[in-house]
């Protein structure tokens, strides 16, 4: 992690140069975001062919632009590559940049399967490279602050975390979310926040259950019920056939948190506390932007840190194996496997 990629800390006296992997929707969406932070610029981005990354180069107005992954992942004016390929790539795109010694924020899921992300943690961790799953959530200051305050005790030993994420479709045949050779389904990219939100909080679970509808090779409807030592359950749902709440709560034997629409990101929540008036709790905004969890890369970099305190690798291997142990609950399997 270094200036020119590899080695020490990256400098303080000059930005965090960011390279991006993919040029979809939520490649866009951190190169937007990252214009919020002072020190930090994307130097390149990257494709497997050079038009699509050339074009987004002149949208973001960036430096330089590479027709393969290869290229970036070797780029000497990159410090970190963010990975935002479809769920399927983020083994292989991962992968390749840290070989060529260049941290990773990868985004969420980390991979498709446990183990995948066991060989990217072990690739990193031996060879001392910064590697973090993009789980936004984790860095959002308010769900920071909540974690903090059950951590603390304000609402005693937990008994219930409740969580849903759905969105109601009818989504174009030819979606990602539709074709199961990308990862498709509601449980990777929408369900994997519910499980992070109960890891969270109650960390991996001693039993997993769980109930879905498959169609055409993905999960559209599934539930998940996940059973902890201590006694406590989570009680998690995901769809894409259904606009659902989005909301989350956790209950223990002192009180209560509830967050409204949108948990994942959110902007506020309520604490109520036996026997006291209900508290609200807001943050820093804006609450859907991905600066935050950028902030902590960067941070991390020039500290010289290889992994985030707030989004550890141990924590996103935890995750997978619970999203794992649900795909096998409701016989869900991507190709290849």
């Amino acid at each position: 992690m270094a200036d020119g990629g590899k080695g020490g800390a990256v400098a303080a006296d000059r930005p965090v140069r960011w390279g991006i992997l993919a040029t979809g929707g939520i490649a866009a969406k951190l190169a937007g975001d990252l214009a919020d932070l002072p020190d930090a610029e994307v130097a390149a981005v990257a494709s497997r062919a050079p038009g699509p990354a050339a074009e987004f180069a002149r949208r973001f107005d960036i430096p330089r632009s590479h027709g393969s992954w290869a290229d970036l992942a070797a780029d000497p004016d990159v410090d970190v590559v963010y990975v935002a390929t479809p769920h399927s790539a983020h083994h292989a795109a991962t992968r390749l940049c840290l070989e060529a010694g260049k941290p990773v924020l990868c985004e969420k899921p980390f991979t498709l399967t446990a183990a995948e992300a066991k060989d990217l943690v072990g690739l990193a961790r031996s060879r001392g490279v910064f590697l973090m799953e993009a789980m936004w959530m984790n860095c959002n200051p308010v769900i920071r602050r909540m974690a903090d305050l059950v951590r603390d005790g304000a609402i005693g030993e937990i008994r219930t975390v409740h969580a849903d994420f759905g969105i109601g479709g009818p989504l174009d045949p030819g979606h990602r979310l539709l074709d199961p050779a990308l990862g498709g389904g509601a449980l990777l990219d929408l369900g994997v926040y519910p499980v992070s939100f109960a890891h969270l909080l109650l960390g991996e679970p001693s039993e997993v259950a769980a109930w879905a509808r498959l169609r055409d090779g993905v999960d559209e409807n599934t539930g998940m019920l996940l059973g902890h030592a201590s006694g406590a359950v989570a009680a998690l749902t995901c769809s894409l056939v259904a606009d659902t709440a989005r909301t989350a709560s956790v209950t223990g034997t002192g009180g209560r948190i509830e967050f409204p629409r949108g948990f994942f990101h959110p902007e506020r929540f309520v604490l109520h506390r036996d026997g006291r008036e209900p508290e609200e709790f807001s943050g820093p905004g804006p609450a859907g932007s991905f600066a935050h969890q950028a902030a902590e890369v960067m941070r991390c970099l020039r500290a010289g840190e290889t992994e985030s305190p707030l989004v550890p690798l141990d924590d996103s291997l935890a995750v997978m194996r619970t999203l794992d142990a649900v795909r096998d609950r409701i016989g869900l399997r991507y190709p290849g496997e």
